[in-house]
Formats: structure tokens, C-alpha cells, sequence
């Protein structure tokens, strides 16, 4: 029996990509530089904010802009993190089914912490028992620091599976040496998915649900 679901927060739990959008176009537009597309921002999240900012803005961490850019950015998401940002349709009740049934959610994200941590609170409330994003002493995905630390917290090793939406959670579950389940209405379609070798898929939070409850 499973004890913990620990899942990816942007693409997996929560619609974020708009938001993202228009802080990442905020920050460069006050350098004046290039503006991109909602599905060019699909291409650069994954891998925490930094990493975001250092692929939209030009010559990247080596643009003398680079940390007043990320600044900006983390200033204007704070402040307007909420207002396209939803949880996907099914996310809420599923968390609450699985709660119910004795399985314990968490949450680790790329996300800086500070706003990951924000995001669950408002949205999920004490459905997500702990959320921790990108913060000193723990390096992000796909190291497995974030999740083996809740593996510890909640006691649950061999009894855990990890939800994502990308290459980089299927790596993170990988080198944590947990079970993997990946869902295609995130960022990464399901092509893209199966390329970067994740073996489980699923295209509905109901189906995600009934493999959680029947995972042995």
C-alpha cells in the first residue's frame, strides 16, 4: 500500500504557464529585449527559475542583466502569481480522495520556495502535508535532494510514488529511486514523454487516482 504521493507542482497540479509567461516578458522587456510566445515559455520551465530566465534572456547566465533579470522576475511572479494560475480541473478532489484513504501528499518543485510553498496554501491547504521549491543546501531536480528529504520526513521509503509532467521528474524519481507516473496535460505531451523514457502515463486525473489507490 502506498503511503505517500509526492507530486510536481507547475504542469502537474497547478495550470501556471500564463503567469510565467508574463513575468518572464515583464522582466526582459525592462532590458528591453525579446519578447516570446506562450509555448516558448512551455519549452524553458522545468528546471526552477533560474535556469527559465536563463534561456529566454540573450547569452544567457553570461548577460551582465542576467541576476537583475531573475529579480525582477521573482518580484513581478510574487505579486501576480495568482491571477491565471488554477489548479487543473479534478486536482482538488483527487487530493482530498487520496487524503481520505490514508496517503499522504507532498509536493517538491523547481519553483522558487517561498512561492511554492504560497501556491499550496492558497489552492490546497492542509491536502498537501509538506511543499518545498528551490532552496539553499538542497539541489533542485532532477537530484533527488527535495524528494528523499520527505521520504524521510514522512517515513515512507518503498511506499512512495512521484507525479510529474516532464523529462525532468521522470530523472528526479529515477535517481531517488522511486516509482514514476507522468501526466500528459502538462507542459510535455505524451510523445515527448515516452522519448525521455517515462513507463507510466496517464491522461486523466481519474486515472491517476485509480493507479494511485491500486499501486502494491
Amino acid at each position: 500500500m502506498i503511503k505517500a504521493v509526492i507530486f510536481d507542482l507547475d504542469g502537474t497540479l497547478l495550470y501556471t504557464l500564463e503567469n510565467l509567461t508574463e513575468s518572464t516578458n515583464y522582466a526582459l522587456s525592462y532590458f528591453g529585449y525579446k519578447q516570446y510566445d506562450i509555448n516558448d515559455i512551455r519549452n524553458f520551465v522545468g528546471d526552477g527559475v533560474r535556469k527559465l530566465i536563463e534561456r529566454a534572456i540573450p547569452e544567457g547566465e553570461a548577460n551582465a542583466n542576467f541576476e537583475a533579470c531573475l529579480k525582477i522576475f521573482k518580484e513581478h511572479y510574487s505579486k501576480t502569481m495568482y491571477e491565471k494560475t488554477r489548479p487543473y480541473d479534478g486536482i482538488v478532489e483527487m487530493l482530498k480522495t487520496l487524503n481520505q484513504n490514508g496517503i499522504t501528499c507532498a509536493v517538491v518543485s523547481n519553483k522558487f520556495d517561498s512561492a511554492v510553498k504560497e501556491l499550496c496554501i492558497r489552492y490546497f491547504g492542509d491536502l498537501i502535508k509538506i511543499a518545498n521549491g528551490e532552496c539553499t543546501g538542497i539541489r533542485k531536480k532532477p537530484c533527488p535532494d527535495g524528494v528523499l528529504n520527505i521520504v524521510q520526513k514522512l517515513d515512507c521509503t518503498n511506499s512512495c510514488l512521484y507525479v510529474g509532467d516532464s523529462e525532468v521528474d521522470v530523472q528526479t524519481a529515477k535517481n531517488a529511486g522511486i516509482p514514476c507516473i507522468s501526466v500528459s496535460w502538462g507542459y510535455k505531451d505524451k510523445i515527448f514523454l515516452k522519448e525521455h523514457d517515462a513507463k507510466i502515463i496517464v491522461d486523466s486525473i481519474d486515472e491517476l487516482t485509480t493507479i494511485i489507490l491500486a499501486y502494491k
